[in-house]
């Protein structure tokens, strides 16, 4: 099985800091045409996402719940089915324990995107990650997938680094579709 791994916050929905109200959850713009293109190619796809408002003691860990639930709806309304929805509630910098812990799972470290891979048989060679940061892309490249950075204005650091490449560049998500689209017409 081949995926697509999307970032959550930036990249499949609009980006609104440590939202966990399903009401304001909404599809970035093209995301419903990008995810029906990529489907017809046999992508399944799963988000892979950061969590650690979790840690921060910005929202509850049960509220994963309801995001999952929103975005598998809000899929689901365009005809669309998502096979996995993993986050990480880390952050070494947070005040609840134990979420307040480094670990494997929080990108850039592959651990959200391996813990699926095996859950599911996924090809990670013949997968993607999408992600509007280069923390996105450097998971996605440990992992072995191949990357797509969305430059949308979110990345704010740029520390690059043999890792932190992207295979593709793209302004959206429905870009980022066609783009992979051409290239698993020419694999």
């Amino acid at each position: 099985m081949k995926a697509i791994f999307l970032d959550k916050d930036g990249t499949l929905v609009d980006n609104v800091p440590y939202n966990v109200e399903p009401r304001r959850i909404r599809l970035s713009s093209g995301a419903g045409p990008a995810l029906r293109l990529l489907a017809r190619l046999d992508y399944r796809f799963f988000v892979v996402s950061n969590q650690g408002g979790i840690a921060l003691g910005r929202f509850p860990e049960d509220a994963m719940g309801l995001v999952s639930d929103r975005l598998a709806d809000l899929l689901f309304r365009e005809n669309l089915s998502l096979d996995g929805f993993y986050y990480c509630p880390h952050d070494p910098r947070g005040t609840i324990a134990p979420y307040s812990i480094a670990c494997h799972c929080r990108k850039p470290l592959p651990g959200l995107l391996l813990k699926a891979a095996a859950e599911h048989g996924i090809d990670l060679r013949a997968s993607w990650m999408i992600g509007d940061i280069l923390h996105d892309v450097e998971a996605g490249n440990r992992a072995g997938c191949r990357t797509v950075l969305l430059d949308n204005g979110n990345e704010t650091e740029w520390r690059l680094g043999p890792r932190r490449i992207p295979t593709r560049m793209a302004p959206d998500l429905y870009a980022a579709a066609v783009l992979i689209a051409g290239h698993d017409d020419h694999a």
